[in-house]
């Protein structure tokens, strides 16, 4: 087969897509003889082949100046690429106009065209931007967002969502070619491990210090802010506390601020290797992810999968992705809440329950048994329209 990716959330720097993506391509070359090709933005176009794996980087502004994200415009040049490459197969990453693009260069090329419905953008993007509005411009662009969502999915040969929560949102608004399809982990690279004093000390973080990790965007959806908070009241009442940040975006700007209150917060704005990335997860205490709007929620798998539990506020995809702890964590969206959660997840055995929680990820969530399961979804699409093209013809 021939499987085609077309996605504007892909950088140098971005996360959970790309490393989804990264996941596929080993995939293709360990487990299958297909090929495997992957339009991104860029700053310029240009096509990189290795082996069965082909890159197209279509030349696309950056959404803003200090954004690692491009955006597609060119999307004629996406139209050209995909014809001439005639994949047997495109899936969408993205649900604006490059997802309409790929479903006409679908109907002309008689392929079918799968959707990954990977961020729930009404609560991740429009809640936030709407959040000082009034009641009738924020239920009016809601219900736009919804109708909009139905009719773009509900034209993918398959919608593939990655988690059971999400699918049933969809399928209740009317999206019924749905898939679920949890993303997985390396457990290869994600084990427990020893911490590294070491590291510690390079860090600038004492040996005895309570380190607290976030690994993620630095945005409003992510719920940052009542984590920096949540952060500053621990630190008020134990200074032994540190927090650990790895990742960039907007609200990178509060974190100056907290550094200078606390002396205590340490950022680096990306870890690319996964071999490094797990020592980061390794040599940390606890693992916080604020989130309330998360489709899924990668980091908590790795986390996990390391050995390390997950505290984080009730209510959002990432409750099922949590392996065992869910009962100590807030249930409500207030730094105040995260607070006492982390308190209380600080006071369990976090040791034994590390190891419980990696056991269960590394049982359940391998990349290879996500990829094996779309490869059947990605066959079976191929064969539905094989056989309506015939009965058609």
């Amino acid at each position: 087969m021939k499987i085609c990716d077309v996605t504007q959330f892909y950088s140098p720097r971005s996360g959970g897509i790309k490393r989804f993506l990264n996941e596929k391509r080993l995939y293709v070359q360990r487990f299958t003889e297909d090929e495997h090709f992957l339009v991104i933005p860029g700053e310029k176009n240009s096509y990189e082949c290795q082996g069965r794996l082909h890159t197209y980087t279509v030349r696309s502004p950056k959404i803003e100046k200090t954004s690692r994200y491009r955006i597609i415009l060119n999307t004629p040049r996406v139209e050209s690429i995909l014809r001439e490459m005639n994949p047997d197969l495109i899936e969408s990453g993205d649900p604006y106009h490059l997802a309409w693009i790929c479903q006409k260069v679908g109907r002309q090329l008689h392929i079918p065209v799968c959707g990954f419905y990977h961020s729930h953008f009404p609560d991740a993007y429009l809640r936030t931007i709407l959040k000082y509005t009034g009641r009738w411009l924020r239920d009016a662009a809601m219900a736009y967002a919804q109708d909009y969502i139905v009719r773009l999915y509900s034209d993918f040969s398959r919608t593939f969502v990655p988690s059971l929560g999400l699918q049933s949102v969809l399928k209740e608004w009317g999206v019924e070619n749905l898939a679920a399809l949890p993303l997985g982990v390396d457990t290869e690279i994600f084990q427990p491990g020893p911490a590294d004093p070491e590291l510690r000390r390079e860090w600038g973080i004492p040996r005895e210090a309570k380190l607290l990790l976030y690994v993620g965007r630095l945005a409003p959806e992510k719920n940052v802010v009542t984590l920096l908070k949540a952060f500053e009241i621990l630190h008020q009442r134990d200074s032994s506390y540190w927090l650990m940040v790895v990742g960039d975006g907007p609200l990178r700007r509060h974190l100056p601020a907290v550094r200078e209150r606390t002396q205590a917060l340490v950022w680096k704005s990306y870890v690319e290797q996964p071999k490094e990335l797990v020592s980061y997860y390794r040599n940390c205490d606890l693992f916080v992810h604020p989130g309330v709007y998360e489709t899924f929620g990668l980091v908590t798998l790795e986390a996990q999968s390391a050995g390390v539990p997950v505290i984080g506020i009730r209510g959002s995809n990432m409750d099922s992705q949590v392996m065992a702890g869910l009962e100590f964590w807030a249930q409500q969206n207030h730094p105040q809440a995260l607070a006492a959660a982390i308190e209380k997840m600080m006071a369990v055995d976090r040791k034994a329950l590390g190891e419980e929680v990696s056991k269960k990820v590394q049982r359940d969530y391998g990349w290879r048994s996500v990829f094996d399961r779309l490869w059947v979804h990605y066959r079976e699409s191929i064969e539905e329209l094989a056989t309506v093209q015939h009965l058609k013809g």
